[in-house]
């Protein structure tokens, strides 16, 4: 029986792994929200550790709201940052397997061409920078980690970008929605079974992978692709602008190249548009 940690769980992506692994015969889970596990207590992680005998810890707990990290600067790294580096003192000091998530944000858009593992990070915003500082505690304090960068994502969890235009349609808003970026929507059901799928494998290739869904679209792109799969295209008011004003930064390209992970794991990936139809058709 694998014993596994999964932290941040109250948010989408440790509620997709719950759903997952709801009828799992051979994993162990433990769930922890932020009040049953603050990452960024390093005294109590220590303990918490001491109490339980994990072999894998998922950490999805991060702060990820992209705008207020730009003026909640020390929030975004106390736990993005510090709390990674607590988490991963914890790991070692316990011998558990760190599986981290980090962002497509770690890159500055200057690319032309899907981003690989070992491209040149340059993040723009608060987010992606306190993301980057997280991955680089771990990389320097523990060496059995996967730190899977991924991009965009949404599901039928939470607040993401999916659910918010579900909501609009609802109440007949009209919709201006940017082409000014280019990434990648990707299901966080499908980074939840990756993650399974490393566990259950029992690999131990450890670093850095990149993880989304095949394709690239803008935030239009996707918001048309989601009224298209709901039967609302004709009726939704929505349109497209070049420049939509934000607060922080964004990468104008952040399409990951996801080749080391297929090649040194064997994970597969879906087209983005083909995962968007069958979470939306299941709702």
């Amino acid at each position: 029986m694998i014993n596994l940690l999964v932290t941040g769980s109250s948010g989408q992506l440790g509620q997709c792994l719950k759903q997952l692994l709801l009828s799992a015969t051979d994993i162990s889970c433990y769930f922890a929200a932020r009040e049953d596990l603050d990452i960024t207590n390093s005294d109590e992680l220590q303990r918490f550790f001491s109490d339980h005998n994990f072999d894998y810890c998922i950490n999805t707990a991060a702060y990820t709201n992209v705008e207020k990290a730009e003026s909640e600067q020390k929030e975004a790294f106390l736990i993005n940052a510090e709390g990674a580096y607590s988490l991963a003192k914890a790991c070692k000091k316990h011998n558990v397997v760190l599986l981290h998530i980090s962002t497509d944000y770690v890159f500055d858009g200057m690319a032309k061409t899907p981003y690989q593992e070992q491209d040149r990070t340059n993040p723009l915003n608060v987010y992606g920078a306190s993301k980057l500082k997280g991955e680089q505690h771990i990389g320097d304090t523990w060496n059995k980690h996967f730190i899977i960068r991924t991009s965009w994502l949404y599901s039928q969890y939470g607040h993401n970008f999916l659910n918010s235009m579900l909501e609009f349609a609802k109440q007949k808003k009209a919709l201006t929605i940017t082409t000014q970026q280019k990434g990648t929507p990707t299901n966080a059901n499908d980074l939840a079974q990756v993650l399974v799928t490393i566990i259950k494998t029992g690999n131990a290739r450890y670093g850095v992978y990149h993880f989304s869904n095949q394709g690239e679209a803008t935030w239009y792109d996707f918001a048309k692709a989601i009224f298209k799969a709901t039967g609302e295209i004709d009726t939704v008011n929505l349109a497209k602008t070049e420049h939509y004003a934000t607060f922080a930064k964004r990468p104008a390209y952040s399409v990951l190249n996801c080749n080391k992970l297929k090649d040194t794991l064997g994970i597969t990936y879906r087209n983005w548009e083909d995962s968007l139809k069958q979470i939306i058709n299941s709702k």
